[in-house]
């Protein structure tokens, strides 16, 4: 039940990803609102490239980063971030629809060669944490920088509050 769930939720959470990642406009890809903060298209490529992580979280039980290779293009083209994204959903639904209940129960660790940076812990809670949820994080952060240079903010669940003001 869990994991139709998770699938039901993947499917859904894509279509409002797609839509913000569609509202970002080449114009504004370099801006970032301080010094610290990523520019809005490394943002949007990084939002593009959890979905490349399900493979890595889903098939494996040790997730070496430093061992894994993806090539994610130039973060100021939106074009070749939409395709990455697209590309990746692709591989994060099969790795997805690969799974099962039980090894949604198996401990899973992530590492960057030697060192461990999460983990172990079962498989379905990094599910949740580390890939829908940081998703939803970084979202929220797009939308925030969508604001802030005037651009409108798709609708994901339902009405935006810019909409719900006009009507």
């Amino acid at each position: 039940m869990t994991l139709q769930l998770l699938t039901i939720e993947f499917e859904h959470e894509v279509n409002s990803t797609r839509k913000l990642l569609h509202a970002i406009p080449e114009k504004d890809l370099s801006y970032k609102p301080s010094e610290t903060s990523w520019t809005m298209g490394q943002l949007a490529q990084h939002i593009a490239t959890i979905y490349y992580w399900y493979v890595g979280t889903l098939t494996q039980d040790i997730y070496d980063m430093a061992a894994d290779h993806l090539e994610r293009g130039d973060p100021n083209d939106i074009q070749a971030t939409l395709a990455l994204f697209e590309s990746n959903v692709e591989k994060a639904r099969k790795a997805l629809n690969s799974l099962t209940e039980q090894k949604l129960q198996d401990n899973w660790t992530m590492k960057v060669g030697d060192r461990v940076i999460l983990g172990p812990m079962p498989r379905g809670i990094v599910s949740r944490g580390f890939l829908f949820n940081h998703i939803y994080h970084h979202r929220g952060e797009m939308i925030v920088y969508l604001r802030a240079t005037g651009n409108k903010v798709p609708g994901m669940y339902g009405p935006t509050y810019e909409d719900s003001i006009k009507g």
